[in-house]
């Protein structure tokens, strides 16, 4: 890849699962990478196996459910960094129940962690990809925001309302060189499953793999700047587990 073909993203979530995964693969083609997550440790690991690519890789520790400083955060990362080029939303928390179940103040942190940290984090980087009249963004959804879960509700609501943003998104920044995708992966074998938010009990060795996901994350950013893929569904070929 040349100088003036050198590009960086953003990825959020990337201390792991979907969003390390994502980071190791747009590394090995070249592409820089600013990480962003809460753990400063497990993205240090992973800026470091980045680097062994040979590109420039730096870890920023940034609690996205603080969303009240999430914009300016982003801003302040794309400023050290560099202009970014392609924002990855990766981020994001499982969580299971009845809806007639669910304290308000759980529904809240779903939705603003998987819907309003993202639009946040979009606002941050969007005002530089205007002025250069390009930019790629891909937001990672789930198949549960395109069908219902008994027990999924508030997750289902909130990828739902990432497919909305990314489609409105696509059609409010076309005019300005701007790409959206939304990737809306079936289950994904990654921790989530074993965070104290989710109790369900599936065979996680017919899930996605975090690298497959990034692979149709990677495919999509290397399409050619005239053609976008809005939406990508990729199941599991076992179907919905």
């Amino acid at each position: 890849m040349s100088v003036e073909q050198k590009r960086r993203a953003l990825i959020t979530g990337a201390s792991s699962g979907i969003g390390k995964a994502t980071a190791l693969a747009f590394a090995k083609v070249g592409i820089d990478v600013a990480l962003v997550s809460r753990s400063v440790d497990k993205l240090e690991a992973v800026a470091t196996a980045a680097k062994h690519t040979g590109v420039e890789a730096k870890a920023y520790a940034v609690d996205l459910a603080c969303i009240q400083e999430v914009k300016d955060k982003i801003q302040a990362i794309a400023h050290d960094f560099g202009d970014i080029d392609i924002l990855v939303n990766s981020a994001g928390i499982a969580y299971t129940a009845n809806l007639s179940e669910i304290p308000l103040e759980d529904w809240q942190q779903v939705l603003n962690l998987n819907l309003t940290s993202v639009f946040q984090c979009i606002m941050g980087i969007l005002p530089k990809m205007r002025d250069r009249g390009s930019g790629t963004i891909i937001n990672v959804a789930s198949i549960a925001g395109k069908q219902a879960f008994p027990g999924w509700g508030a997750y289902s609501v909130s990828k739902a309302g990432l497919i909305s943003l990314s489609q409105t998104l696509a059609q409010e920044e076309r005019a300005h060189g701007i790409r959206v995708t939304a990737i809306c992966p079936g289950a994904v074998n990654t921790g989530l499953w074993d965070t104290e938010t989710v109790h369900v009990n599936f065979d996680r060795n017919k899930m996605l793999t975090p690298e497959i996901v990034a692979q149709s994350i990677l495919h999509a950013v290397l399409l050619p700047q005239q053609a976008v893929i809005d939406e990508l569904t990729l199941m599991s070929s076992a179907g919905v587990l």
